[in-house]
């Protein structure tokens, strides 16, 4: 790093570049959906653990998940929020890459969770009387902290080769946090290395486990099919299609983030699929895979009656 270069002190996030009025609505908008993020998955952890009949593996996947997605929310939406109703819409060079770590770790460890709970699902359907065997509380537990340990070693890997780079403007990022791609625009050396590293880790994290997730239900819904019960049938489908769609909806607008070229979407477009996944689909992550649960609804239905 040659001596006539300066360092960048202060970055500045452009956001979505609207009007001010705007601004107000998407902040109420986004603080809403941030709310409801933190009330479903909150809701949801107090349950499991408040209610002993919910402590098997399937739950304690659903609990790992909900911890994930408000991890996952908060590395980013304060910062945007914040940004959304202050002026100055700046943030210092340190707080942008501590913020670029968690943001990846937490999205890497919810890759790995759909995959796990993905697997729980397949073994609890069609081999229903080895589940207790397969999935004991050993191997939940492993699979759990591989997840974690996995991701946070991965993010860790991006921002060691982050941190080699020289940064030297320009000052501003066209996102509303410090997103990698976004980071590497502002250094002034060349950044093929992060690229093809960032493009690498992407199909590891994003192809492979969508594929190992599509194998899993794949096989779930010939077992469904093999039901001869119309009504249970019915259920089961009903179960595992908004499944399909939320984990749809969130590696699909990952891999068009990460991993289509550049110049195929407009950096507004990867504003929007930004949000899809790091905001919209933790919010929808506990209605789809615990609310609508009959026996999660039977807890909360006995805790509301308790409470009155």
């Amino acid at each position: 790093m040659g001596s006539n270069q300066t360092w960048i002190s202060e970055v500045i996030l452009l956001g979505f570049q609207v009007d001010a009025e705007f601004e107000l609505f998407l902040f109420g908008f986004f603080l809403l959906f941030y709310s409801l993020t933190l009330m479903g998955n909150g809701v949801i952890l107090g349950l499991i653990c408040l209610d002993s009949r919910l402590h098997t593996p399937m739950y304690f996947f659903l609990s790992n998940l909900a911890i994930v997605d408000i991890a996952y929310a908060s590395s980013t939406v304060p910062k945007m929020l914040a940004n959304l109703i202050m002026r100055k819409k700046t943030i210092s060079f340190a707080p942008c890459i501590l913020q670029t770590f968690p943001y990846l770790a937490f999205a890497i460890t919810e890759c790995t969770s759909l995959v796990v709970m993905s697997n729980d699902w397949y073994v609890a359907i069609c081999h229903p009387l080895h589940y207790t065997v397969i999935m004991n509380w050993r191997v939940c537990l492993v699979l759990a902290a591989t997840c974690w340990i996995f991701s946070f070693l991965l993010a860790l890997v991006h921002i060691s080769l982050i941190l080699k780079l020289p940064f030297c403007g320009p000052q501003k990022i066209n996102h509303f946090f410090c997103q990698i791609i976004s980071v590497f625009k502002l250094a002034c050396a060349d950044t093929r290395l992060n690229q093809t590293v960032l493009f690498v880790g992407s199909v590891f994290v994003l192809v492979g486990p969508l594929c190992l997730v599509l194998v899993s239900y794949t096989r779930i819904l010939i077992a469904i099919l093999r039901i001869q019960a119309g009504e249970g049938r019915r259920k089961a489908f009903s179960t595992c299609s908004p499944h399909l769609c939320v984990v749809g909806l969130f590696f699909g607008s990952a891999i068009v983030m990460y991993m289509a070229p550049k110049s195929s979407h407009s950096q507004e477009q990867r504003k929007i699929l930004s949000l899809f996944y790091s905001l919209f689909n933790p919010m929808l992550n506990p209605l789809i895979y615990s609310l609508r649960n009959a026996e999660v609804k039977g807890v909360l239905r006995r805790f509301l009656g308790k409470k009155k």
